[in-house]
């Protein structure tokens, strides 16, 4: 079996456990217009029925919930960058939940002055992987950092759309 073929099939595996498109346009174009996209961006909506692990070629997924709830930004940081290259997932793997913690994790730093680091995270998180998406655990021996979570995300995974992978500048992997 060829390389692509295993990844076909690990992504049709993917897409058979994962929800169709739920949400409507008129929300998506909200999302474009209030995030302030660029056009070379390229979003795209989904068409009815494509599944978050279907994005076409070029392009990568990504989640309305962390744009909604996780205070993700485009273009990302360098922080977020060096994330995702330390633990080797790629974004569209992120629970919304692991979102808010690298997210609020950062806005802690920079607020106190201090440059965030994937070695001070790890201090106080540790990976976390459910139902094939990874999200970070509060290390139990450190003091809570995240005081008030959000309980859940409701219905996140079939809020999807498509962007160009060139707008996050890194080589990811699944």
């Amino acid at each position: 079996m060829s390389t692509g073929e295993h990844l076909e099939d690990s992504a049709e595996k993917m897409s058979a456990s994962l929800p169709p498109l739920k949400w409507s346009k008129e929300i998506f174009e909200g999302l474009v217009q209030n995030f302030k996209f660029h056009e070379s961006w390229g979003a795209v909506y989904p068409e009815d029925g494509q599944t978050a692990a279907q994005d076409p070629a070029g392009y990568i997924t990504l989640f309305w919930d962390y744009f909604s709830e996780g205070n993700f930004r485009l273009p990302t940081t360098k922080f977020f960058l060096d994330i995702l290259n330390y633990y080797k997932f790629h974004i569209s793997q992120l629970n919304p939940m692991g979102m808010v913690r690298i997210r609020h994790f950062e806005f802690l730093c920079r607020s106190m002055h201090i440059e965030p680091t994937v070695v001070h995270f790890r201090v106080f998180y540790q990976l976390h992987c459910a139902q094939g998406f990874y999200s970070f655990a509060q290390h139990p021996t450190t003091k809570k950092i995240l005081l008030v979570p959000p309980k859940y995300f409701h219905e996140w995974k079939p809020k999807f759309f498509y962007i160009k992978a060139r707008v996050i500048l890194m080589r990811m992997f699944f």
